[in-house]
């Protein structure tokens, strides 16, 4: 099975609708893809003076097929200090990208294409 990379196969865009803020996934190709999925992002810890090992991370629901221009909305979940966290203590929009702002996080997505190849593709996000 070969992997390579795609360039902007795909596109997110985060939806706030409040109170719950959602990470939409549009395949801007005319090719199905399956099994997509994005890597756990795990995030910088904040409380720690100069930085620590990550105690947050986000872990996002894999779609089994997305269409050519469809769009998806993943379900995630926020996880600290190895437990899952409700709704008041989620994490996303530590990756929504603000203008003007350093992007220190990437969303890393893989799917197989209809020729049955492994591709990826690296989104950088966050704030």
């Amino acid at each position: 099975m070969a992997i390579s990379q795609a360039d902007g196969s795909l596109t997110v865009r985060f939806i706030d609708a409040a109170p719950k803020l959602l990470l939409e996934l549009t395949n801007t190709t005319d090719q199905t893809f399956r099994s997509v999925e994005i890597l756990t992002v795990f995030l910088k810890d904040e409380e720690t003076p100069g930085g620590g090992p990550s105690r947050v991370h986000i872990k996002f629901e894999a779609i089994k097929y997305l269409r050519p221009e469809e769009k998806a909305v993943l379900s995630h979940r926020t996880w600290i200090d190895g437990q899952p966290t409700d709704q008041e203590h989620d994490q996303l929009e530590r990756l929504k990208v603000l203008e003007g702002e350093v992007k220190p996080y990437v969303l890393d997505i893989s799917w197989e294409d209809a020729e049955g190849k492994m591709r990826f593709q690296r989104i950088p996000v966050g704030h």
